[in-house]
């Protein structure tokens, strides 16, 4: 985007402002919650899960887990990043609006843009990478943009963009790593901790917290002051969640989501796929330094993307973020098989590695453990959004041809193929 002569401070006040400015334009998306999966997740992992890792033989974690799970795959387009698009949109002025808006994305951000430029009548560029699912490309094009092509790198799909503002004066709107994008995301959070206060309200059995007192419906309770970012020791409530975790690729949504809960005493946590380097938020934490660089093919493919320079300065700030966890291609699809077999929900892969990590990391597992003692944490988990299709899934879970058959009740246990009359 065109620099901002006055750009927004980068903290909850912010976020809430940016919330009254989209809120007519986006959904306030249901937040569930999964009894079945909160007591996985507060059952220790099995030695045999753990065989092959450098935790073989070791007692595994045992933390109780109660899950929100903030379901932006119901948002329109399908994903949070609606969220940012608008708000991003809302902050141009009308002659930047007049020549057009342009961004490179893998999918989501593109939908999400196409449509906030539609809706404000805007001419919309979209450079995507010939990688890019043919549903979300179809998608995009749906919403009346222009979609050019480029390679899948970074590098590649920003010299496309470089060349589109050249020829048409348009307007860059990142897809994560710019402070309206940021803010716009963060409002998710806002909402999150609002709908949980109200949940556990009506039904106190909900929080792992359910003995302690509850701050009044409406008003989440801050620890300390969220304007210096100060904070103070956290004391468990019933409708206060202890943690949220959401996923990590370009950095827009963990980077708003921290902004919007710091100082309120709840700790925020991003997660990555591990395949081929895609958890460069994670590395570079380690090495103190931003990994510039993602070139990865795993099944969350809204991951495939480095931490933005912005966002990265918010992610490394222990006090915003505590930290970054990263699970393997196993694991994320073992998290959104229980998401769409036992919820009923249907999810991209992207959306459930927070999930993966709640389940199956035991470094996390243990902080949970150690941190929330015999009660336990009642944990935020944000499912970012569902553009895949039945066709993708379908190919993620395929099977050897009889247990598929078998799964599909197409064969009995013995591999007899006879029905008649079977009540659903």
């Amino acid at each position: 985007m065109a620099e901002l002569s006055d750009p927004p401070v980068l903290n909850r006040s912010s976020v809430e402002t940016a919330h009254k400015r989209i809120k007519q334009n986006i959904h306030c998306t249901p937040v569930l919650t999964s009894q079945t999966l909160s007591d996985i997740a507060s059952t220790p992992q099995s030695q045999q899960a753990l065989a092959g890792t450098p935790l073989k033989g070791k007692t595994p974690a045992h933390p109780r887990i109660q899950f929100f799970f903030k379901c932006e795959n119901y948002q329109r387009i399908g994903a949070f990043k609606i969220r940012g698009a608008f708000h991003a949109l809302s902050r141009l002025k009308p002659e930047q609006l007049s020549k057009g808006v342009v961004t490179h994305s893998s999918g989501n951000h593109a939908q999400a843009l196409a449509l906030a430029a539609r809706t404000h009548g805007v001419k919309a560029y979209i450079v995507m990478p010939t990688i890019s699912t043919p549903s979300k490309i179809a998608a995009t094009k749906g919403y009346g943009a222009e979609v050019i092509f480029s390679g899948s790198t970074s590098d590649e799909r920003e010299a496309v963009v470089e060349d589109v503002i050249k020829r048409t004066g348009a307007t860059l709107v990142p897809p994560y790593d710019h402070p309206m994008v940021v803010l716009g995301q963060g409002t998710m959070a806002l909402e999150l901790e609002q709908q949980v206060q109200e949940m556990v309200d009506s039904d106190s059995s909900l929080s792992v917290h359910r003995e302690h007192d509850r701050t009044p419906t409406g008003q989440p309770a801050v620890n300390g002051n969220a304007e210096n970012g100060s904070t103070l020791p956290h004391e468990p409530r019933a409708g206060h969640l202890d943690a949220v975790i959401a996923p990590l690729g370009g950095g827009g949504m963990l980077a708003g989501i921290a902004t919007a809960l710091e100082g309120t005493g709840t700790r925020v946590f991003g997660a990555e796929p591990s395949f081929e380097g895609a958890d460069d938020g994670r590395r570079g934490l380690e090495a103190n330094q931003r990994i510039p660089t993602v070139k990865t093919l795993t099944i969350a493919d809204g991951l495939r993307t480095p931490v933005g320079k912005i966002n990265w300065t918010i992610i490394r700030d222990k006090s915003k973020v505590k930290g970054v966890f990263a699970v393997t291609e196993e694991q994320i699809l073992a998290a959104m098989r229980l998401v769409i077999e036992r919820m009923k929900v249907f999810v991209e892969p992207s959306a459930v590695v927070g999930l993966a990590v709640c389940l199956y990391d035991e470094d996390f597992r243990t902080i949970v453990e150690e941190e929330g003692g015999e009660e336990g944490w009642d944990i935020g988990v944000i499912l970012s959004g569902g553009n895949t299709t039945l066709e993708a899934v379908s190919k993620m879970f395929a099977t050897e041809s009889r247990a598929g058959e078998r799964a599909e009740a197409k064969v009995g246990m013995a591999g007899e193929r006879i029905a008649e009359n079977v009540a659903g």
